[in-house]
């Protein structure tokens, strides 16, 4: 099987996890600043296989989506040019930040690392991909 990795896309600072080839397991794979991630997907999809892209999609209390999707749809937008061929999910990630620094929390962390953002991306990417594949699995 192959991978599927979640990004949760920011405007300075992209969190990335991804799965294990078996697809159970969301490991955190790398926070990368946003004005290189076309580099480093390019670089990762040469070296592994992923034909699944789970995105973090904000929304509000409301169901609306919110004010960031200014800048995530052209990222969606320029992912779907760039490789057509994978399926792309959206995930409501409300709450993904919060749950990211509570689990940093629960794991141990200390409090100089939970103030690294980079950090709560790459965990809150992990969220979105954990949640995404018990859902798949409750589905079938």
């Amino acid at each position: 099987m192959s991978r599927i990795l979640a990004i949760d896309f920011g405007r300075k600072r992209v969190g990335l996890a991804v799965s294990d080839p078996g697809q159970i397991i969301a490991n955190r794979l790398a926070t990368v600043p946003a004005s290189v991630i076309w580099d480093f997907l390019s670089d990762y999809f040469m070296k592994e296989e992923v034909n699944e892209i789970v995105i973090g999609y904000p929304r509000q209390l409301n169901n609306q989506p919110s004010e960031a999707v200014l800048y995530i749809n052209p990222f969606i937008k320029k992912f779907r040019q760039k490789y057509p061929e994978m399926r792309i999910e959206l995930i409501d990630e409300r709450f993904t930040s919060k749950l990211a620094f509570q689990t940093m929390i629960d794991g141990g962390l200390k409090k100089k690392a939970r103030q690294n953002k980079g950090t709560v991306d790459s965990v809150s990417a992990t969220i979105i991909l954990q949640s995404y594949m018990e859902q798949k699995r409750h589905i079938k």
